[in-house]
């Protein structure tokens, strides 16, 4: 992915000139598990994505390499290393902050895929790439900041906590309204804003978000 004018998911990873995205295009019903071991820190965020049937059909046009309508384990294979480099430069959507400030994310090991009845699947982990313990206010965000990729979450279980580090916590599932983000920001959200292909900070406000406090 370039950083000017490549957006991933659009066209499959291929260049695009910067253009003006004020919606998404690409659908992803999403789970993500935070989990801690032990009461010490935050010790992974396992991801799941599944992709819209339109978005995976494109995907199975372009990997398809031997034509039998379908991606084989190979052709998975090269679909998840092709991602694992294009996300890189978006913290593989994934936004963590511990009272307030920001914490950056390792790459995957490697991201796994699938595609089971018509839709791409994806399977990867990520770490803290600085240790992330449990105090104070823990916020984990997972979004396209180019605004492009509508991530999902459809229940708020579907954005878990997993280990006995959480014990001592209390965890919500943040919905933001869209109507009032945008009236709470109208000065800001300017053509500029939609037409910038690395996205800007402003996109967290639209995302769903799970907040943990220990």
């Amino acid at each position: 992915m370039v950083k000017r004018g490549a957006i991933w998911l659009s066209a499959w990873l291929c260049l695009l000139p910067g253009a003006a995205f004020a919606h998404p295009h690409v659908f992803a019903e999403a789970r993500v598990e935070v989990v801690a071991k032990d009461a010490s820190a935050i010790t992974e965020l396992r991801h799941v994505w599944r992709f819209d049937e339109v978005f995976s059909s494109s995907v199975v046009m372009d990997f398809d390499k031997n034509g039998n309508a379908t991606l084989d384990e190979d052709e998975l294979t090269e679909v998840g290393k092709t991602v694992l480099t294009s996300l890189g430069d978006y913290s593989y959507y994934t936004a963590l902050s511990l009272d307030g400030k920001p914490v950056k994310v390792k790459a995957p090991d490697v991201i796994r895929v699938a595609y089971q009845d018509g839709q791409l699947l994806m399977f990867f982990a990520v770490k803290p790439e600085t240790p992330m313990p449990l105090k104070g206010k823990l916020t984990f965000g997972v979004y396209d900041p180019t605004l492009y990729t509508s991530i999902d979450f459809a229940k708020d279980e579907d954005m878990a906590t997993i280990g006995d580090g959480f014990k001592g916590c209390t965890r919500a599932v943040v919905r933001p309204d869209p109507d009032q983000v945008l009236k709470d920001n109208q000065a800001n959200l300017t053509s500029a804003f939609f037409s910038d292909p690395t996205g800007t900070n402003m996109s967290k406000l639209f995302a769903t978000r799970l907040e943990v406090s220990c």
